[in-house]
């Protein structure tokens, strides 16, 4: 179980940096800097894909037959990764709306 929740850390951790560098970059955008913007927007891939990775951990794990305990926190990270991928993605969206503006 211990080794779940640190994973469930991981996740969380990775993930609300890069929900942090898109909302950041919607800042940026709307500021004019798109430079600035479109960096925070890699960065937040950067993030998410680490997060993402320690998620596909867990996944190969259990498709290899060993059973993970699920536990509240778990639950979270997952839930805190997929919201932050969402924002990431309205993110870009955002940031092309106050491009061609």
């Amino acid at each position: 179980m211990e080794k779940i929740t640190e994973i469930a850390f991981q996740i969380i951790l990775y993930a609300g940096n890069g929900k942090s560098n898109a909302m950041e970059a919607i800042q940026e955008a709307k500021e004019g800097n798109f430079e600035a913007a479109d960096d925070l927007i890699v960065q937040a891939g950067e993030e998410l894909s680490k997060s993402h990775h320690y998620q596909t951990e867990l996944l190969q794990q259990e498709a290899s037959g060993e059973e993970s305990p699920v536990n509240v926190m778990l639950i979270h990270s997952q839930d805190h990764l997929m919201t932050s991928m969402t924002v990431r993605d309205l993110a870009i969206e955002i940031i092309e709306i106050y491009r061609n503006k």
